[in-house]
């Protein structure tokens, strides 16, 4: 079994990541006290894919897996963020 190496990754950017995740932090912070109806659910779960799309592709180097392998997560993930906000839309009209 052969052994896949790869470059590391530079500390800057890790804290160009950081950076981001707590300027999402901000804006859905900033989205809940705005009012704006169903919008602010799919608003949130955006903020939320977004925000975990970079833990895992940096954090976790998914960037450094196959393409197959990232589709397929990806895949998974807008699923399960359909499912969920089809939940709250479900019981926001009830």
């Amino acid at each position: 079994m052969s052994e896949h190496t790869h470059p590391p990754v530079p500390y800057r950017t890790f804290i160009y990541i950081w950076l981001a995740l707590l300027t999402l932090t901000g804006i859905t912070v900033a989205v809940s006290r705005v009012d704006v109806g169903a919008l602010h659910i799919w608003a949130s779960l955006g903020i939320a894919a977004l925000k975990s799309s970079l833990v895992i592709f940096f954090f976790m180097h998914l960037r450094q897996e196959s393409k197959l392998f990232k589709i397929g997560l990806m895949v998974m993930l807008s699923i399960l963020a359909i499912f969920i906000g089809m939940t709250f839309f479900d019981v926001l009209y009830r």
